[in-house]
């Protein structure tokens, strides 16, 4: 039997999953939780990055080397440092390789180069990163127990080029990554206690990715 849109709706109230919202807003329990908006939808302020690579498009944060090729890695960075936080984004891979940095660092220097711990994402087919946790210019995908510990169970629940949930807990020395809803990492780690938040480009060839709905709650 089919349901209408508003039954599925109410359907899914029951059995405790939290309703739809529209992109770039705070649900109802999560003003209550304590959550804040890292991005307004229309514009770039509060991040700091190159603006021939970075633009607002339909209410998304979008990062593409399509017209000007990078060869080396540059981000988007948020102008202030979190420590202990719940940080919340939906994230849309057109190709290639990006990554969310969280307790990370701006390396002195010409452009906006960046070092520390990253929830990695990417297309590579068996070889992609997706729920991977990586220490960009650091000890790589070593913080894990095997090299695609993240993706190998990510790989069932990514949605490829469409819209996917990250989220990204860190309190202490404590660090957990879930991908729309599967866990794909949990461990420590003490390098790091606090740092910027901060959106990649990967060099090489031309790719896209796009990101909405970034919010952050401080523990």
């Amino acid at each position: 039997m089919k349901q209408s849109f508003q039954q599925l709706v109410a359907t899914l109230l029951v059995v405790g999953v939290p309703a739809l919202s529209q992109p770039n807003q705070l649900t109802e329990v999560e003003r209550d939780e304590g959550y804040v908006l890292l991005f307004d939808g229309t514009s770039l302020d509060g991040w700091d990055g190159d603006p021939d690579l970075w633009s607002v498009r339909e209410g998304s944060i979008v990062g593409s080397s399509d017209s000007h090729p990078v060869d080396t890695n540059t981000f988007l960075i948020y102008r202030k440092s979190f420590d202990d936080f719940v940080l919340r984004l939906e994230v849309r891979l057109r190709n290639g390789n990006s990554g969310i940095q969280f307790r990370s660092e701006h390396v002195p220097g010409p452009g906006w180069i960046v070092r520390g711990y990253q929830a990695d994402f990417s297309d590579a087919g068996e070889r992609s990163a997706w729920g991977n946790f990586y220490e960009e210019k650091g000890r790589g995908r070593s913080l894990m127990a095997t090299p695609d510990e993240g993706w190998r169970r990510a790989k069932d629940v990514v949605l490829p080029r469409q819209w996917n949930r990250y989220e990204i807990r860190v309190e202490g020395d404590r660090v957990r990554l879930t991908l729309n809803g599967k866990v794909t990492f949990e461990g420590t780690d003490d390098r790091a206690k606090a740092g910027i938040v901060a959106i990649q480009l990967h060099a090489g060839p031309a790719m896209q990715v796009e990101c909405r709905s970034i919010r952050i709650k401080p523990l």
